[in-house]
């Protein structure tokens, strides 16, 4: 015990951190307030940007990001000014000379700042959201520094964290080991247009890389949206975040639609109807409606709906198909009713789709989940699809040749790179008993799983 108030006697006795100058015995009565703050000079990224007023010549702090270092110090703040760096003062610098007195400070880094007026908290709760287009910041002319903004791709979800400046948001990505948000794109579209037309104040970057160096980004004048390449531009008319929840099937709701898309070749229907055939009391099929006569054998209601033509052109007409087409001079279609008289049954609904018919499937009331097929590598398949006798989509034994796998291939990073968004989960078709069990597992995590399903499906119905 007497070594222990030994060590804590030494340790008080003892100086630790900066030597702040006395203040003096007098102050003048408009005196701004100062605030000295040290940070040690790390790694990690400082993740704040300053900007310069030509006007005045004074530097501030115009953004702090969320879990980068002046974060989590809760010292510095948007809109406090600059006023000195180390002991040197920057009224007048530009803000590249303030960056390069940071990169040349060992250690500890000092700053003398005027604290802003306070500024109001952010009282906003999380926000998260679905990714509906791919995003780079480095392709971004309007972002006011490419290297504090984050990329997204479609599908990603994302927890906005503050949404006060109107057009520029504050996220990071859900499941991420990172804790730093990044700057991305508001959906405040009435503003859209001026992201691309009008001149920015240049915001510059404070955030050290490898080297221990600054790295600097500076934006003055920005091209309008008609100037620059297709790939930086925003499609003002597509949804850029879907705001999504997270959703626990209870026992008593219905089960989920579960939905299957590939490409044709893949075996979509193969594994819908292996999956059928293992357990014929969980899993149906929805009964399509056909306009062909019937055939010896055949039961209307058990392999098809059989209706004329004008029963047919009138289910079109007041949108009852979820999905319909011809095939062999016959059309055939797969009615919101059918899925439903599954779902009533208690039984699991499992149907194949093309991917532009999704949006028929994504309602409230189906709750779909979405599994994608892909196909294995191009030699992959010639190993697995040399029998003739494999079925593709439409269940017509055909023989497959090389020029067959890249059309699938192809089609299948055409079919991801539009719809990808919108997958809930992907399964490789490399052998169909494997893919079959993986399918099984998908399914069974969806009924029991919590999901990110969009909030609309939660919204009240409009009257």
């Amino acid at each position: 015990m007497q070594a222990l108030l030994s060590a804590h006697d030494s340790v008080a006795q003892s100086d630790y951190g900066p030597v702040l100058p006395p203040l003096p015995d007098k102050l003048p009565d408009n005196e701004e307030a100062i605030r000295i703050v040290c940070l040690v000079k790390n790694k990690q990224p400082l993740e704040a940007t300053i900007r310069k007023n030509e006007k005045t010549g004074n530097i501030f702090i115009s953004r702090v990001i969320h879990g980068g270092l002046a974060d989590r110090s809760g010292l510095l703040h948007p809109g406090d000014k600059l006023v000195e760096v180390n002991g040197q003062k920057v009224w007048g610098l530009q803000p590249e000379h303030v960056i390069q007195m940071l990169v040349q400070s060992q250690g500890n880094i000092l700053f003398k700042v005027i604290p802003n007026t306070p500024q109001p908290t952010n009282s906003q709760p999380a926000l998260y959201v679905r990714a509906m287009v791919d995003y780079s910041p480095l392709q971004d002319p309007a972002i006011p520094c490419s290297d504090a903004g984050m990329a997204f791709s479609k599908g990603d979800l994302l927890k906005i964290v503050d949404q006060r400046d109107i057009r520029w948001w504050q996220a990071r990505k859900l499941h991420s080991a990172s804790l730093c948000c990044g700057l991305i794109p508001s959906t405040n579209h009435k503003q859209r247009e001026l992201w691309w037309s009008q001149p920015y104040q240049a915001h510059t970057c404070i955030r050290p890389c490898t080297k221990k160096c600054m790295k600097l980004f500076i934006y003055k004048e920005l091209p309008s949206c008609y100037s620059c390449g297709v790939s930086s531009c925003h499609n003002t008319s597509a949804t850029v975040y879907e705001e999504v929840v997270h959703y626990q099937r209870h026992i008593d709701d219905p089960p989920r639609l579960i939905v299957l898309i590939g490409p044709s070749g893949v075996g979509v229907n193969e594994l819908r109807r292996r999956l059928i055939k293992i357990n014929p009391n969980t899993y149906q099929r929805p009964i399509s409606h056909t306009i062909r006569s019937q055939k010896m054998g055949e039961k209307n209601g058990r392999e098809y709906h059989f209706v004329t033509k004008e029963v047919f052109a009138y289910m079109v007409v007041n949108h009852k198909f979820l999905e319909y087409g011809e095939h062999n001079g016959h059309m055939y279609g797969t009615s919101l009713d059918s899925v439903q008289d599954v779902l009533d049954n208690g039984k699991l609904c499992v149907i194949d789709l093309e991917p532009h018919c999704i949006h028929s499937v994504r309602t409230k009331k189906l709750k779909p989940y979405i599994i994608y097929v892909r196909p294995p590598s191009p030699a992959c398949m010639k190993q697995t699809r040399k029998d003739p006798h494999f079925l593709s989509n439409r269940y017509i034994k055909r023989y497959f040749y090389d020029k067959d796998f890249e059309e699938i291939e192809e089609a299948s990073r055409t079919m991801e790179a539009k719809y990808r968004q919108y997958f809930d989960c992907v399964i490789v078709n490399d052998d169909l008993q494997d893919s079959c069990m993986d399918l099984f597992t998908a399914i069974q995590h969806a009924q029991e799983e919590p999901q990110w399903i969009p909030a609309s499906w939660f919204a009240p119905d409009h009257p």
